[in-house]
């Protein structure tokens, strides 16, 4: 025994062995439970058996395999072997090697072959065919089409093993080398040795910062090409991802580019490098410049898309005559009678321009009566269209139900349900998005409806605004509805904002305030906020608001003692929403949610089943947020659920810990390396709760939110509450907040395309197109001044400015 184990000494400690059986295996992320015979070991362990752990592709319980790591005991499963990586035991004699390779694995491959590959090659010919395949042109009477054959077999069987190692030496953890391995296959080792910075671009979860170091390592630094073209990718998908921009401006590109490059302060980058750089990404199709003006593909085209659509919509004309106005203004009368409503003239406006126009915008703050204006539609224009609103009598004449309702969240799809009698359904499902090839309906397979309403407009970011528009029909109206002044979408792009500025969509503001006239404060307080202040009243008490006065650290012991007192009235965790624009801090997010659960859902005694994933516990009766689209489950990112069970992997039959959640009746369930989709939701942050509505919102403000605190977000989170607002912190700071406008502005060009397409004719000449659409993007990098680097010479002179 002991020279076999001398063979691996080089890879540290080990278990070598046989799979028994395999326990659990996820096919998205490779992580793999299983039981092996123990051959042999060079741990102090003496059992016959041992469960391994790790990152594998399937396992074939006829080979033999050796392990590299450790000994873990596991405080539930006992004793485990975490492997960080393994291999395939190879045969290490030429009989051995002979007898692997005419095998049944490699068709056509006889002994008399194998005896020649060993004999050209040597014992070590396995490793040698792996490293080098042309190796096998020089085997005599061996044909190409065996020798292709030969090696992808030993690739299919061999390769990952060989690409583990390395990455584990490159310094890349089991997990993300199995991602990596799953993007490049055999040709990973090529492609992270002659183009680590590719990593950036493939692989989620690997930063410019970590492919930069690998790239030093393997002598790849300075000014190289693909140095620079990584850092100008990472940084726009950085800019755009991460504030919301379309573009980035050539100008401040290059600048953070030059800053990013010259971080690890080895190296010196001149901007015309740079430059240089951005014009082949821009040949390659990677980045689209237009004027002085650089974007991701994917930004540029769902906004010019968008474009592209709405005049599509706009240029339908057979709405505008289509009911005589004392037609409409009988039925208006009749459905008042109806309803019991009396409509005032914005909403009357409202309600004849969703039905004489192909496309409107229904806008205004909390309490102006948006929601009677949907139900007014609705019915108005099944009454002057002589159509049901019964779903039921559709499927009997098997025709598609005329009105279309969505939203981007479940919650917001859930409240117009509720308030027009009508399905509604959240964006995604809407156009049948399946997580992996995109959506179900595009302009190939358009949506089947007469009129669509979506709410919650300001949550649209570009992409999904792009997606929704393509898959619209011929002959469709469509009523954009939402707030202005909410936050904008978490993805790039402003879309409601856009399309208000661009003036070229028909548009109604509500801005009569009826809720206030019902006595709401919490109404009047949000609409004085809109307006940029706050009145000197703020922290006196009301009917259905109160401000409490309290430091940051003060925050946390504030609203434990608002969420007993709740409790203590009937109050459960599904009718309070604590919101907090930071998730670290005393007063953030994660410090909340672990007090919230304790007030709401404690486990005393510990008998109450529970399960522990990182520092989280989660229990039945948890409230949870989902952090992900799963569409495959009709569940998507900013759904909150209910734990209903917790199946222990001892009670069932799949050998893992299971966790039971419910979506407003939609029961998904989820493994234990599931968890990291979900979060609890007793605390969640302002941007989570768009959409949605709750009796008692409890909101900390307090200076150290300061890089949150702005106008639009405490703005957002004040009209999530329906009956009762409890304000906790620091006056000045809310002050602050409501005073501070959105400095971070985004940079997007729908606007100003939009009002092109709608308001200019096309150039009837290639001069005035060029005039009109400005210096390329290579025109505008090729300006860079030749003396770049002088003194005095700052990024802003490498550029023609208008």
């Amino acid at each position: 025994m002991q020279e076999s184990l001398d063979l691996f000494t080089d890879q540290g400690k080990f278990v070598k062995g046989r799979p028994i059986v395999t326990i659990f295996h996820n096919e998205q992320n490779l992580y793999t439970v299983l039981r092996i015979r123990v051959d042999e070991t060079n741990h102090q362990y003496e059992d016959k058996e041992a469960v391994v752990t790790g990152y594998f592709p399937r396992i074939h319980e006829q080979e033999t395999y050796i392990f590299f790591g450790e000994f873990k005991d596991h405080p539930k499963f006992g004793l485990q072997y975490h492997a960080s990586h393994f291999r395939k035991d190879m045969p290490q004699s030429e009989q051995g090697v002979i007898a692997y390779l005419s095998g049944e694995m490699f068709k056509g491959i006889g002994k008399k072959t194998a005896e020649s590959i060993v004999k050209t090659l040597g014992e070590n010919a396995i490793s040698k065919i792996l490293n080098q395949p042309s190796l096998l042109d020089s085997i005599p009477k061996l044909p190409p089409d065996k020798a292709k054959m030969l090696y992808d077999t030993l690739m299919e069987h061999q390769g990952l093993e060989q690409v583990m190692i390395a990455l584990n030496q490159y310094g890349f953890g089991p997990q993300i080398s199995m991602r990596i391995y799953q993007a490049y296959k055999e040709k990973t080792l090529d492609m992270i040795q002659n183009n680590p910075y590719q990593l950036v671009e493939d692989i989620e979860g690997i930063g410019f910062g970590r492919a930069d170091e690998l790239g030093y390592q393997l002598g790849i630094s300075g000014n190289h090409p693909d140095r620079i073209k990584a850092g100008c990718l990472y940084t726009l998908e950085n800019e755009c991802n991460q504030t919301g921009h379309v573009f980035v401006y050539a100008e401040d590109l290059l600048e953070q580019v030059k800053v990013l490059l010259e971080e690890n302060k080895r190296d010196q980058i001149d901007y015309l490098d740079i430059s240089s750089e951005l014009i082949k990404l821009e040949e390659e199709g990677k980045i689209v410049g237009e004027e002085k003006r650089v974007y991701l593909p994917s930004l540029y085209f769902a906004e010019k898309g968008l474009v592209t659509q709405i005049k599509r919509i706009l240029e339908q004309t057979e709405y505008e005559e289509q009911f005589p106005e004392s037609e409409f203004l009988l039925a208006l009368g009749d459905l008042e009678e109806r309803l019991g409503v009396q409509y005032a003239p914005t909403q009357r406006e409202a309600i004849q321009t969703a039905l004489m126009s192909p496309m409107l915008i229904l806008t205004g703050g909390p309490g102006t009566g948006k929601t009677t204006v949907i139900k007014g539609i609705v019915e108005l224009y099944a009454e002057l269209h002589g159509c049901s609103l019964e779903l039921k009598d559709y499927y009997k004449k098997d025709e598609p139900f005329p009105f279309l309702l969505a939203a981007p969240t479940g919650r917001a799809a859930k409240r117009m349900s509720e308030s027009t009698g009508l399905p509604a359904v959240t964006i995604h499902r809407l156009l049948g998005f399946n997580g992996t090839d995109g959506f179900d309906s595009d302009e190939s397979s358009p949506l089947e409806g007469k009129i669509i309403i979506v709410d919650e407009t300001s949550m649209l970011d570009i992409w999904l605004a792009n997606q929704l528009f393509k898959a619209l029909p011929e002959h469709i109206q469509v009523i954009l509805v939402g707030d202005e002044d909410q936050l904008p979408s978490v993805g790039p792009g402003q879309v409601l904002k856009d399309l208000l500025r661009s003036q070229r969509i028909p548009t109604v503001r509500l801005t009569d305030i009826y809720r206030q006239a019902e006595g709401s404060s919490i109404i009047e307080l949000a609409h004085d906020i809109k307006k940029g202040y706050l009145p000197a009243n703020v922290t006196a008490r009301q009917a259905d608001r109160s401000f409490i006065k309290c430091s940051t650290a003060q925050v946390p012991q504030v609203v434990e003692k608002v969420a007993l007192n709740a409790k203590s009235k009937g109050y459960s965790a599904k009718d309070i929403q604590v919101l907090a624009p930071m998730y670290r801090g005393p007063a953030g997010i994660d410090r909340l949610n672990v007090l919230l659960q304790e007030i709401f859902n404690p486990n005393p005694d510990g008998k109450r089943k529970e399960i522990a994933f990182a520092d989280v516990k989660y229990r039945i009766g948890d409230k949870v947020l989902q952090l992900v689209n799963q569409p495959e489950n009709n569940v998507f990112n900013g759904d909150i659920g209910e734990i209903i069970s917790i199946i222990y992997a001892k009670e069932n039959t799949e050998k893992q810990d299971m966790i039971y959640i419910s979506f407003e009746g939609n029961e998904v369930t989820y493994t234990k390396q599931d968890l990291n989709q979900i979060t609890h939701a007793y605390c969640c942050s302002v941007h989570k709760s768009q959409g949605s509505e709750f009796p008692i919102v409890i909101l900390p403000v307090t200076r150290s939110y300061y890089r949150m605190l702005r106008r639009n977000l405490i703005y957002t989170a004040i009209t999530r509450s329906k009956q009762s607002l409890i304000l906790c912190g620091e006056e000045d700071a809310l002050r602050m907040g409501v005073e501070r406008a959105d400095e971070l502005s985004r940079q997007t060009s729908l606007c100003e395309k939009l009002q092109a397409v709608i308001s200019l004719k096309p150039s009837s000449s290639k001069e005035e197109e060029i005039a009109s659409n400005g210096l390329t993007l290579e025109e505008e990098l090729m300006q860079v001044n030749p003396m770049i680097g002088m003194e005095n010479v700052s990024p802003y002179d490498f550029l023609i400015n208008d």
